[in-house]
């Protein structure tokens, strides 16, 4: 998890993804930073997520992207 919240500190150092449960809700993240997000989490954890997986509810909170990280890991 420490990886996953250093990708996203990357690019917004002002929230506090710890917490924060509206990621893509309140758009924090926009399609840039999920590209971006989408490209470090292949070249750090060697996982593809595949475009089906490209939803709001997986990307609204670090915990949530993090339970997807886990669950292509499995795969």
């Amino acid at each position: 998890m420490d990886e996953l919240l250093e990708i996203l500190e990357d690019l917004h150092d002002d929230v506090d993804f710890t917490t924060c449960t509206t990621l893509i809700d309140d758009k924090i993240l926009d399609s840039f930073d999920i590209v971006t997000i989408v490209a470090e989490v292949n070249n750090v954890f060697d996982v593809q997520i595949p475009a089906e997986e490209l939803k709001p509810e997986n990307f609204n909170s670090a915990k949530s992207l993090y339970a997807l990280i886990e669950r292509l890991e499995e795969e």
